[in-house]
C-alpha cells in the first residue's frame, strides 16, 4: 500500500512517523521546501511525493481552504482513499461532495497536538493516548472507512470516535475552539505583565494555547462560525450570571449566592464526565 501525507507540519509529520513506526512506507509533500528537507534528513518520510496518482491513501494535513483546493485540483489514483485532518469537517465534506471527484473521501480529525508547531516538533507517539474522530457522510465508502480505521489503530490511537460532520463541528466548537478563544482573551489583560512568581498550574493551563497561529485559527473559526458563536454566547451568558452573583454577594456580604452559582458549574462538570460519548449518533471504539 502506497501512502502519502500532504502538509509536513506537526500533525502531518507525526502521522508520517506513527505510520513508519507501524511498518509502513510513507512519502511526503509540502508547499514549501524546508520542511521536506528536514523530513528527509531526519527520516520522517521515505521519499518526496511527485505524482499523487500513484498513492492508495493520501492524508491531507493542510488548513481548510488549502485542503479543499488540493483535493479538488489534484489528480489522484482512481478510487484512492483521501482523508483530510482538518479541525472543521462540514466545510470540507460539503465541498468534496459537491464536486464528486473520483476518490473515496473520509473526514478525520486527530485529537492531539502541542502548543508548538512544525515538523521539527513531530513525534511518533503523539497519538498514543488520543482519539481519532472519523466522520461519516452520505457518500462515505465503507471500505475506505475501514481502511482509515485500520491505519488509525496502527498509528497508536487510543480510540476511534465516529459521528457526522455536523456533530463534529458542534462538539469541536465547544471542546477546542472555545478553549482557544478563552485562553486568548484571558491573556489580553494588563495584569499579565509582571506575573513571574505569581503563577501556578492553573495559569499555565489557561494560557498554554493562547499563542497559537492566529492565521490558522481565524480560518477555522470562520469555517465553523455558527457553532462557535453559540458556544461563545453560552459562555458569555454564564459569565454574566457569575458577575451578577458576585456583585450581589459583595453588596450583601453573603457568599451563598456565589457558592450556588459555582455549584451549578461543578454539577454540570460531574454530569458531563459521567455521560461521555452519548447521543447524536456518536459511536466509540476503544483500541487499547
Amino acid at each position: 500500500m502506497k501512502i502519502c501525507v500532504v502538509g509536513l507540519g506537526l500533525i502531518g509529520g507525526s502521522i508520517c512517523m506513527a505510520l513508519k513506526r507501524a511498518g509502513y512506507n510513507v512519502d511526503g509533500y509540502n508547499r514549501s521546501q524546508a520542511p521536506v528537507q528536514f523530513a528527509l534528513e531526519h527520516g520522517v518520510i521515505d521519499g518526496v511525493a511527485e505524482d499523487f496518482g500513484v498513492y492508495d491513501v493520501t492524508f491531507v494535513a493542510l488548513p481548510p481552504k488549502p485542503t479543499l483546493d488540493f483535493i479538488l485540483n489534484t489528480r489522484f489514483k482512481s478510487g484512492a482513499v483521501v482523508a483530510d485532518i482538518c479541525g472543521v469537517k462540514k466545510f470540507i465534506e460539503d465541498g468534496v461532495y459537491a464536486a464528486k471527484p473520483d476518490i473515496k473521501y473520509v473526514g478525520t480529525h486527530p485529537m492531539a497536538g502541542k502548543e508548538v508547531s512544525g515538523v521539527e516538533n513531530a513525534c511518533a507517539d503523539l497519538f498514543d493516548s488520543a482519539s481519532m474522530v472519523v466522520t461519516r457522510g452520505l457518500y462515505t465508502d465503507e471500505s475506505a472507512l475501514s481502511l482509515i480505521k485500520l491505519l488509525t489503530k496502527d498509528m497508536g490511537f487510543k480510540r476511534i470516535v465516529e459521528c457526522s460532520a455536523d456533530v463534529h463541528d458542534r462538539k469541536i466548537a465547544y471542546t477546542s475552539q472555545l478553549a482557544h478563544v478563552v485562553s486568548n482573551c484571558y491573556v489580553n489583560d494588563r495584569e499579565i505583565d509582571g506575573c513571574l512568581g505569581f503563577t501556578g498550574g492553573s495559569f499555565q493551563d489557561m494560557t498554554r494555547i493562547a499563542g497559537v497561529d492566529e492565521n490558522v485559527w481565524a480560518e477555522l473559526y470562520l469555517n465553523n462560525a455558527d457553532n462557535l458563536l453559540t458556544s461563545v454566547k453560552n459562555l458569555h451568558a454564564s459569565l454574566g450570571k457569575f458577575i451578577a452573583a458576585l456583585e450581589s454577594a459583595k453588596d450583601s456580604g453573603n457568599s451563598s449566592v456565589v457558592r450556588d452559582n459555582l455549584s451549578v458549574g461543578a454539577q454540570a462538570y460531574r454530569n458531563g464526565k459521567a455521560n461521555n460519548f452519548t447521543g447524536d449518533g456518536i459511536s466509540v471504539t476503544e483500541l487499547k
